[in-house]
């Protein structure tokens, strides 16, 4: 199946299930640009993110009081939904570390944002200690309401599928921003025969980063290129299982496009010109959106 039909499956903005005579009911995703790499001002970042189609930002905080006043200004202005980052700071003492991350996290959900993603813990924490920040992000998440999940992403906890399957039979709290993208690299593999292995992965997923990497790169130069079409589809394959799954329990699933900027973008020697745009791949993944056409297999 080619990659635009599997957009059109995985994105289609209306969902109509009628089965059995049942109300019909609105299915959707929440579409979240990243502004990594972002060059221009937030205000006319976000007026160009609104007028591309997508729902939200996905942001760190600012650090100063009038850099968070120009974000939230921006969002209100541009009527945009944002869900903010919040991280372990490796370089801090563990306890110093994990308090920072508390802090950071009450600040956050203070804003009513629509999630929160975390790059949470160390790859050479213990599980002890991984654990203690995400039984934070728990507690707080539950007692504010608002979703708070936890990236698949080198260096963390859940750097590599084994790992993270350990955490989620352990914790059955844990939430997942799946960016399989990473998992890739770490595996050299498209995870082609790791489908038992993800189950549980994908059962636990609320959030995605649509970035598509491969065995050697966590991000191919230009998704539409067609020498990347395996390594699309398949991450279009899992992207689907994941919404699908979602939708079961509720109407609406959050995505973040998240092709980075030079460095992560590969570049030419010496000039460092980007190979290809980071805008127009995020907004590629986004395609459906002016799609001819739309499909949703309601026996998925």
């Amino acid at each position: 199946m080619n990659a635009s039909r599997y957009l059109a499956i995985i994105f289609a903005i209306v969902v109509l299930l009628g089965m059995n005579g049942m109300a019909q009911v609105e299915k959707k995703v929440l579409f979240f640009q990243t502004d990594w790499g972002r060059t221009d001002t937030m205000d006319a970042f976000c007026e160009r993110t609104k007028a591309a189609g997508y729902d939200g930002i996905e942001v760190w905080l600012p650090s100063t009081e009038k850099e968070q006043k120009e974000l939230m200004d921006a969002l209100s202005k541009h009527r945009l939904l944002v869900g903010f980052l919040n991280g372990t700071n490796k370089s801090l003492p563990f306890e110093e570390s994990l308090k920072a991350y508390e802090n950071h996290l009450k600040k956050l959900v203070a804003l009513s944002p629509e999630y929160i993603n975390c790059h949470t813990g160390s790859d050479f924490y213990t599980f002890e200690q991984n654990k203690a920040f995400i039984n934070v992000a728990n507690t707080i998440s539950k007692e504010y309401d608002i979703p708070v999940y936890h990236e698949t992403h080198r260096g963390r906890f859940s750097f590599n599928l084994p790992d993270t399957q350990n955490y989620l039979s352990q914790i059955p709290e844990l939430k997942l921003n799946l960016d399989i993208s990473h998992w890739m690299v770490v595996h050299e593999s498209l995870l082609e025969s790791n489908g038992e292995d993800l189950k549980a992965v994908l059962a636990r997923t609320g959030h995605l980063h649509a970035r598509v990497g491969h065995a050697e790169g966590p991000q191919v130069n230009d998704p539409q290129a067609p020498e990347w079409k395996k390594a699309v589809d398949r991450h279009l394959d899992i992207w689907e299982k994941v919404i699908r799954k979602h939708w079961e329990t509720h109407d609406s699933f959050t995505l973040t496009t998240e092709f980075g900027p030079p460095n992560y973008m590969p570049t030419l020697p010496y000039t460092k010109v980007p190979v290809s745009d980071q805008w127009q791949a995020n907004l590629y993944m986004m395609e459906i959106k002016t799609c001819s056409f739309q499909r949703w297999d309601t026996q998925a």
